[in-house]
């Protein structure tokens, strides 16, 4: 599908346009109504397809687990082997659709390298994820910013302390994730690792806040995005601190999701999570 078209439901779903401007902007795009009205269930359609969620593995222990946040109980999946008795852990953190089972599911793939992983509901505080998500977007509006992050700092403190793990904790997550790692980095000063996929970098001043080795993906069809990495990897560098960034050519916003058939790349998904379960691996030890 043409990339502008998903750049522009991307935006939708975000919230930085209404469903209004969408449409009169989907059908500029797509060069008529009639191709805009073909195009839309298909947008659709992908944002919902549920994705390859692995079953339950006799090799880990999961299930929901919750934690005290800024707002109260954070609610949140949880994956560990079932082999050993403590393990570093890694925060997985969603997209702007929620604790989604893709997401559930790449917390398992994290477990089944030898991490605990937790992936919290960002959504906690309005009863959590819902089941149909095609209006998530406007639960994402109610959230308060500072309040979200802390509650996403607050899965670092729990973490230190829990008696499954080693006491060593890293963060990585996707989209709207991914800034959130971003910004988990700047406000956890005892994280031990960062690892943002696609995010919005965080502002020049804050940088300078991060304690932690960064490893940040983007992917080379990402306008939006990447538009902020000069400004980042300027204050990486100024900052002196200790960081990684790779951009992946031919790929597109959301490359790892996949659930998402239109965004997956599995070529560029398979190298990046390569790199980052090395990253972990040699920073969380």
């Amino acid at each position: 599908m043409n990339e502008k078209v998903t750049t522009l439901y991307d935006k939708y779903k975000r919230g930085s346009i209404d469903r209004r401007m969408f449409l009169k902007e989907l059908v500029l795009t797509a060069g008529g109504t009639a191709a805009a009205l073909a195009i839309l269930p298909v947008l659709e359609k992908d944002d919902l397809i549920p994705g390859e969620f692995q079953q339950d593995d006799p090799d880990l222990i999961t299930g929901f687990i919750t934690y005290p946040g800024e707002t109260g109980e954070m609610k949140a999946f949880q994956a560990y082997p079932k082999k050993g008795k403590k393990f570093a852990a890694v925060i997985v953190i969603h997209e702007n659709r929620g604790l989604v089972p893709h997401i559930r599911d790449v917390a398992k793939r994290m477990a089944k390298e030898g991490f605990l992983a937790l992936a919290p509901d960002a959504l906690s505080p309005l009863g959590g994820t819902p089941e149909d998500i095609s209006n998530v977007g406007e639960m994402f509006k109610k959230l308060e910013p500072e309040k979200t992050t802390k509650n996403f700092v607050a899965a670092v403190k729990y973490l230190k302390t829990s008696p499954l793990t080693t006491g060593k904790v890293g963060c990585t997550g996707f989209c709207w994730g991914g800034a959130m790692t971003n910004q988990v980095a700047v406000n956890a000063p005892d994280l031990d690792a960062a690892v943002p996929y696609y995010g919005m970098q965080p502002a020049e001043a804050d940088v300078a806040r991060i304690k932690a080795p960064v490893m940040a993906h983007y992917a080379s069809n990402d306008e939006r995005i990447n538009a902020g990495i000069p400004a980042f990897e300027e204050a990486l560098k100024k900052y002196n601190k200790e960081y990684k960034i790779f951009i992946y050519e031919g790929a597109s916003h959301a490359f790892n999701n996949d659930s998402n058939a239109e965004r997956y790349n599995p070529e560029a998904a398979k190298l990046a999570w390569g790199r980052t379960i090395g990253f972990f691996k040699e920073k969380l030890k």
